[in-house]
């Protein structure tokens, strides 16, 4: 049996040799793995456009059977919400149509019972929308568009039985309007996100660790968590207003 022996030195470079050898080929691989990852697993798609939907008066028995055809349609509804609107509430949300002959007809109409809003999302959802929704003329859709959802729970040029935006502008200002506590601003990506998180979160998140590491609480998360809800930079502000009889008082 031949024994060799070698220096501590040479033993220490062969190993760090070995070392960032096997650490390269971990390099790789793990590249490699990444790399075939994200081709079967794409990003996912975040569908931002979205269209105001209103089940009018005189249908509003047909919603659940209209919610079902909207869902089958490969739409979301984000937010729905169910109401009635004062005539003068009508008046400001068809201000566009103000001073046609059907306008007072048409307010008339709307104000007549409750609704059902809905925010839809999908790609291109305005157009996909208008295409389901057909002409807006009941009468009309029925000839040229038999198919479309005006066609089918329409009664007239006037009471057609479901609204629709008819652009992404008249969409965000119409989803203002019936939800004005909805966020329509798109999320950021790419450097736009790194700033947001360098500007409003990191700060906070940095003050919320090191104010966990002092207090060493038997459960940490949860302190957080109830620490980040109540350090919230941009937590809602209600805002009172005392009248002069409760001022006195």
């Amino acid at each position: 049996m031949v024994s060799v022996t070698i220096g501590d030195c040479a033993v220490d470079k062969f190993q760090m040799s070995c070392t960032g050898v096997i650490a390269v080929r971990k390099g790789q691989v793990n590249s490699n793995i990444e790399a075939r990852m994200e081709v079967l697993m794409p990003e996912p798609q975040i569908y931002v456009e979205r269209t105001l939907a209103i089940i009018k008066p005189d249908v509003i028995d047909k919603e659940e059977e209209i919610e079902d055809v909207i869902l089958r349609s490969g739409f979301c509804i984000l937010q729905k919400r169910k109401l009635q609107l004062s005539p003068e509430q009508c008046s400001n949300f068809y201000a566009e149509q103000f001073g046609k002959m059907f306008f007072p007809n048409l307010t008339a109409y709307m104000s007549s019972g409750p609704i059902v809003a809905m925010v839809l999302a999908r790609n291109c959802a305005v157009s996909y929308w208008k295409e389901m929704l057909g002409p807006s003329n009941s009468l009309r859709a029925r000839i040229t568009h038999p198919h479309s959802l005006r066609a089918l729970y329409g009664t007239d040029e006037l009471r057609n039985g479901l609204h629709g935006s008819v652009s992404t502008s008249s969409a965000e200002k119409e989803i203002r309007f019936i939800f004005p506590e909805a966020i329509l601003e798109p999320l950021p990506t790419g450097q736009r996100a790194r700033d947001y998180l360098n500007l409003y979160v990191k700060p906070t998140l940095l003050a919320g660790l090191t104010a966990l590491c002092k207090e060493k609480p038997a459960e940490p998360m949860i302190w957080l968590a109830d620490w980040l809800i109540e350090h919230n930079p941009n937590k809602p502000k209600l805002q009172y207003h005392v009248s002069q009889q409760e001022h006195q008082q």
